[in-house]
């Protein structure tokens, strides 16, 4: 195995060492001891601050109520310094991230083992077989990984088992994958429910992510959707859902980065909303790096296009009330695509973080309007 996979720990007076696995990208613990019931929280919190993980081998449960309790150290507000003038919006942003990614590498240092088959070899420990196989795939060997991203993978277990409920599809629910962006504001889902059609012909979904938009697009008429994404976790959740829904004789789920082959005379485009560099792989459904997917879906649209089409872009004003993009930056790019603005719909969010105060990020988040742009090639 390579040793940048491998994370050693001295156990029982014998070194040992084992596969370290994170699906977000987390680096491996350089530093291990072992851990186990009789750990207490603030020498867990301590360790962990320090970069040293803890290996766990008492009770499970015991373990998920040490990550609570080192989570409630985590969010403990800083405090305060009086003389220090308060940050702006776009500082406010970098420093909610920079504490976002602290808190997820210290409570990721609290660690379980996995022996062949993704079976956990610990007092009370849960049937994750299922869960951890959708995420890693089938294996053989033993592993290692955070507790913290197992809980995730469970939770995200759950959601594909349960599936998220869609009004614009009537109450029929999209079941999202491990990894794939979960359509839970439903805001921007029924801005593409509600903007009139310029044809029923054919429509391109670009990101196509859980299939959503393309399923929406499919029960309103439209009789041929190419649905794109280049995530192969994205294709494998877009396809179950299209079929689950009944409509994969309308929607192809196709392979590309950005546009198929052809043209169309309606592509919709749900672009990551904020311009950033994703810390984790899970994070590329919300950051866009450089706003690579925004400009690539602009510079192409025009090209993509029958005559007297429409692009429907669905894009979160976010960025521009945290400063970190500018409503004139975003005519800009129309414009230098060689597109205009045919018309616009809006919509506020609904989640319950809009109204809370307590949010760092409160007064940029109440203030977001998510907009279907309605855009056209330029005359």
């Amino acid at each position: 195995m390579d040793e940048r996979t491998v994370i050693g720990w001295r156990e029982d007076g014998r070194d040992r060492s084992a596969r370290w696995r994170s699906e977000s990208g987390a680096a491996r613990p350089r530093r291990v001891v072992v851990a186990d019931d009789a750990t207490r929280a603030d020498e867990a919190y301590r360790l962990a601050c320090e970069g040293t993980a803890l290996l766990w081998r008492g009770d499970f449960q015991n373990a998920r109520q040490l990550l609570k309790a080192m989570a409630r150290r985590a969010d403990r507000p800083p405090r305060r310094n009086r003389q220090k003038p308060e940050p702006s919006q776009v500082q406010a942003f970098h420093l909610y991230r920079q504490a976002r990614a602290q808190r997820a590498r210290t409570l990721g240092m609290l660690l379980i083992p996995f022996e062949p088959g993704h079976t956990i070899p610990l007092r009370r420990a849960p049937d994750v077989v299922q869960a951890c196989t959708e995420a890693y795939g089938p294996d053989d060997e033993p592993y290692v990984t955070s507790l913290r991203e197992l809980l995730g993978l469970v939770g995200a277990h759950e959601w594909r088992e349960k599936g998220v409920p869609i009004s614009a599809l009537g109450g029929d629910h999209i079941h999202p994958h491990y990894g794939v962006f979960s359509p839970v504001r439903g805001e921007y889902v029924d801005l593409v429910a509600q903007a009139p059609l310029p044809s029923t012909t054919v429509a391109f979904d670009i990101g196509t992510g859980t299939g959503v938009l393309a399923a929406v697009l499919a029960r309103r008429g439209v009789q041929r959707i190419v649905a794109t994404d280049q995530d192969p976790r994205a294709l494998a959740c877009a396809q179950d859902n299209i079929e689950r829904l009944g409509v994969a004789e309308r929607v192809e789920v196709v392979e590309a980065d950005l546009f198929p082959d052809g043209r169309a005379p309606l592509i919709v485009c749900n672009p990551p909303w904020v311009p950033g560099k994703p810390a984790t792989p899970l994070e590329h459904a919300v950051y866009d790096p450089d706003a690579r997917m925004l400009r690539g879906f602009l510079a192409g649209l025009a090209g993509h296009l029958e005559p007297g089409g429409e692009g429907w872009l669905i894009l979160s004003d976010l960025a521009e009330h945290l400063g970190l993009r500018t409503r004139d930056d975003l005519l800009r790019l129309f414009e230098s695509s060689g597109l205009t603005v045919a018309g616009r719909l809006d919509t506020k969010p609904a989640h319950p973080r809009a109204a809370d105060r307590d949010d760092p990020l409160h007064a940029a988040r109440s203030a977001e309007t998510t907009s279907l742009w309605r855009l056209m090639p330029a005359r």
